[in-house]
């Protein structure tokens, strides 16, 4: 009697939910091979056997497909690339378990920059969670803001730094100029080095198979970011806020910001961060998934989901897009 493969049975633990979620709505659309790993290994008993040896907090699709890709599996159909991952599963596990998903997209500053550009300046930026800080350079980047009907709205920074964003905007009246940044800081558990080869090639195999533009984007953009180092402070968000806000220069507007960073922390370390953005003389501006902000998201239309919610001291202002390739404005 030949025994059967394990995979290509249905499996209802928390680690195949999560894969059967991420594959049907996440990566659906917008990478057709992380939609296949993600759906072949929810039907996978002996790969989520494998997957459930990580901590909880490790088993997540995009960490694992990340550091799948960093021990050479191939971008192939998941029949395919299956007998590669098992095989590699040891160095798969290392890298999972010693990296994080820091995803640090430059493109965000294009959903940022509405907001930004109305806030009276000179600016001080606080990135929580700011990874390797590429979202802390706004006024550095160019952008394209397409609108309905086919205009586009362009804003070049002097001089041109080689990372154009691209995003569509609607609903809301494009930003008209880019913000006199005057200080930038940051805080991370994990702060990055975009000076960082090695660096950088995690942040690159964190970006979909898909995303070519997001791949060439973050290379120009660390490279902008490597160019003027800024100091990104290696702690608990809720522990270090308030000393570094504490350290902007008192002539400069500060803005502490955020994207897809609390979604990490517990409720209970979420009311204490948003408590603490209600006591600073700061404009707080989070960008994060729905859920994360239930008081926000209480204020919205029935159904946005797979959207972040843009919000400006806990008021939602707009919709948009993770990676920032659109902007709707409420």
């Amino acid at each position: 009697m030949t025994d059967l493969p394990s995979w290509g049975v249905a499996s209802d633990s928390p680690t195949a939910q999560h894969y059967r979620t991420f594959g049907a709505t996440e990566a659906r659309g917008s990478s057709a091979t992380y939609e296949d790993w993600a759906l072949g290994i929810a039907a996978d008993d002996e790969v989520l056997a494998l997957i459930d040896e990580l901590p909880r907090t490790k088993r997540q699709a995009n960490l694992v497909f990340a550091a799948a890709r960093v021990a050479g599996v191939p971008i192939a159909p998941w029949p395919q690339a299956r007998g590669t991952f098992v095989e590699r599963w040891p160095q798969i596990r290392v890298t999972a378990s010693t990296h994080a998903t820091q995803t640090n997209e430059a493109a965000r500053c294009a959903v940022l920059l509405p907001v930004l550009a109305r806030i009276p300046g000179p600016l001080a930026l606080l990135e929580v969670g700011a990874s390797a800080g590429l979202c802390l350079h706004p006024d550095r980047y160019g952008y394209r803001y397409a609108m309905p009907g086919g205009a586009v709205h362009a804003l070049d920074p002097h001089p041109a730094s080689g990372v154009v964003i691209d995003c569509e905007i609607e609903d809301a009246v494009p930003p008209d100029r880019l913000p006199e940044v005057v200080w930038r800081a940051g805080i991370d558990l994990n702060p990055l080095d975009p000076g960082d080869p090695a660096t950088v090639d995690w942040l690159e195999a964190l970006i979909w198979p898909e995303h070519e533009d997001r791949r060439r984007r973050l290379r120009a953009a660390a490279a902008i970011a490597a160019g003027d180092p800024v100091r990104i402070r290696a702690g608990d968000l809720n522990e270090l806020v308030a000393d570094a806000a504490a350290a902007a220069p008192a002539e400069a507007t500060l803005v502490v910001f955020h994207t897809a960073v609390l979604a990490y922390a517990a409720p209970e370390e979420r009311e204490r961060f948003a408590a603490t953005m209600a006591g600073l003389d700061a404009v707080w501006i989070s960008n994060e998934g729905v859920g994360v902000f239930p008081e926000i998201e209480g204020r919205l239309p029935a159904d946005v989901r797979h959207r972040f919610v843009l919000a400006v001291d806990g008021r939602p202002v707009a919709l948009t897009h993770p990676h920032g390739r659109s902007y709707t404005g409420l």
